[in-house]
C-alpha cells in the first residue's frame, strides 16, 4: 500500500492541539513537510516544537492566522502560497439551547467552521488542479448527519462542511485532486478533556476525573448507538485522514468517511 508523502505539502488548519494537531503528526509520519496553523504565533511555535521533539525528524513550519476572518485566510496564503495537501480542521462548538442562541453565534459558527474551508479551499485547490495531484479533507461530524439538540448551531456547519466538500469534488472531477469528508464521532482531544473536568468541577467532582470512564458515561447517555461505547482517540480520526492523503486513496473522492465508532446507525 502506497501511503509515502514524501515531497508533499500540507497544510491543517486549527492544528495546535487536539485532533488538528494528531492529523499534523501523522501526515508528518509519513512524511510530509506540514504547516502548522494556528491563530496566534505563541501557539503555532509551542505547537511546531512539540511536534518536532515528539516525531524527530519530520519537518513543520509555522502558518499562523486566523483562518475564521478573510484577512487571517489571506495572511496564511500569503506566507504559504502553494500546497499539495490542505485538511480543514479549524472549529469550534459550544453546548446552547436553540432558543438561547443569538444571530452573533450563528455567525461566529459559521465564519470558523465553514467560511474557515471555504476560504482556504478556494486559494489552495486551483493550484492542485494545475499541478494534476492534490488532496483537500474537511474535519466534519457525526453532528453533522445526526443534529445535536444541544448545539443545533453547530451541527448546522458540520451538515454545510459536507456540502461544501460534495461540491468541491464534482467541480475539480477528473483532475488528480480527490476531496472528502472525515465525520469523527466523539472524541478525547483536549477540549473535550477540559470540558469533561469542567463539568465534574460544577458537580461536585473536583478536578481528578478519569477521563476513559467519563466518555464512557457520555457516550452511553447521549450517543448511545455507539458501537464502541467509548470516545474516540485523536490518533483513531487523524490515520484515517492520513489514509485518504495519501496515494493509496487516489479512487476515494466525494466521500463522506466516518470515524464516529458506530454512532450513526447506518449502512452506507
Amino acid at each position: 500500500m502506497q501511503l509515502d508523502l514524501s515531497g508533499k505539502r500540507a497544510l491543517v488548519s486549527g492544528s495546535t492541539t487536539g485532533i488538528g494537531y494528531a492529523i499534523a503528526k501523522a501526515l508528518a509520519e509519513l512524511g510530509a513537510t506540514v504547516a502548522i496553523n494556528g491563530r496566534t504565533q505563541d501557539r503555532v511555535r509551542d505547537a511546531v516544537e512539540r511536534l518536532k521533539r515528539e516525531t524527530g525528524k519530520a519537518t513543520f513550519i509555522g502558518a499562523p492566522g486566523d483562518v475564521s476572518t478573510p484577512d487571517g485566510a489571506a495572511r496564511v496564503v500569503a506566507g504559504l502560497p502553494d500546497i499539495d495537501i490542505l485538511v480543514n480542521n479549524t472549529g469550534i462548538f459550544e453546548p446552547k439551547p436553540f432558543f438561547d442562541i443569538p444571530d452573533e453565534d450563528w455567525h461566529r459558527f459559521f465564519e470558523t467552521n465553514v467560511m474557515s474551508g471555504v476560504r482556504l479551499s478556494r486559494a489552495y485547490t486551483p493550484g492542485m488542479v494545475q499541478r494534476g495531484w492534490g488532496r483537500v479533507v474537511f474535519i466534519s461530524s457525526e453532528s453533522g448527519v445526526n443534529i445535536p439538540v444541544e448545539m443545533v448551531h453547530y451541527g448546522m456547519t458540520k451538515t454545510a462542511q459536507l456540502a461544501v466538500a460534495r461540491g468541491l469534488a464534482e467541480t475539480v472531477s477528473g483532475s488528480g485532486v480527490t476531496v472528502n469528508s472525515v465525520l469523527p464521532g466523539p472524541t478525547l482531544s483536549e477540549g473535550v478533556a477540559d470540558f469533561m473536568k469542567s463539568m465534574a468541577k460544577d458537580d461536585g467532582r473536583g478536578g481528578d476525573v478519569d477521563l476513559d470512564a467519563a466518555g464512557r458515561a457520555f457516550v452511553a447517555e447521549h450517543r448511545p448507538t455507539s458501537l464502541i461505547g467509548r470516545l474516540a482517540t485523536v490518533d483513531e480520526v487523524a490515520s484515517m485522514v492520513a489514509y485518504i492523503c495519501s496515494p493509496a486513496a487516489s479512487a476515494t473522492s466525494g466521500a463522506a468517511l466516518r470515524v464516529d465508532g458506530g454512532v450513526v446507525r447506518s449502512i452506507v
